[in-house]
């Protein structure tokens, strides 16, 4: 928990990771700053595609378009999150030596993209319109 709390402040004061271990080589903190930046990426598409559901879809049946709609807006939220959570404990490990975190997130979020994508499929082949 401990752990949980103080990446919650790196959130917000970054320069703080300065205090902790040793300074990595200038790559691999870039590269780590260009995974959150695709990270970021993710969210804004799947926030987009969200609202897209939402606005270009009116025929259909309102809790399906709503369901969809929701479920890539809350998608989009947590990767945005993620990206920020993700970004802070890789470089908090950099900088202690550590072996770099793993998540179950990616796969969270591929099962979430594909349920969403098949739900989608089933709609352009069946057409449910709204009575």
């Amino acid at each position: 928990m401990n752990d949980f709390v103080q990446s919650l402040r790196l959130w917000c004061a970054p320069q703080r990771i300065r205090e902790e271990g040793d300074t990595p080589d200038y790559r691999f903190s870039l590269a780590n700053e260009r995974t959150f930046l695709a990270w970021i990426r993710t969210a804004l598409a799947l926030i987009g595609g969200g609202f897209a559901v939402d606005q270009f879809l009116p025929e259909l049946v309102w809790g399906v378009r709503a369901g969809l709609a929701l479920a890539l807006l809350a998608a989009g939220v947590l990767c945005a999150l993620r990206a920020v959570n993700h970004w802070v404990r890789c470089e908090r490990a950099m900088r202690r030596g550590e072996d770099l975190p793993v998540s179950r997130f990616p796969t969270l979020l591929s099962l979430a993209v594909a349920v969403v994508a098949v739900a989608m499929v089933v709609v352009v082949l069946f057409g449910w319109e709204g009575r």
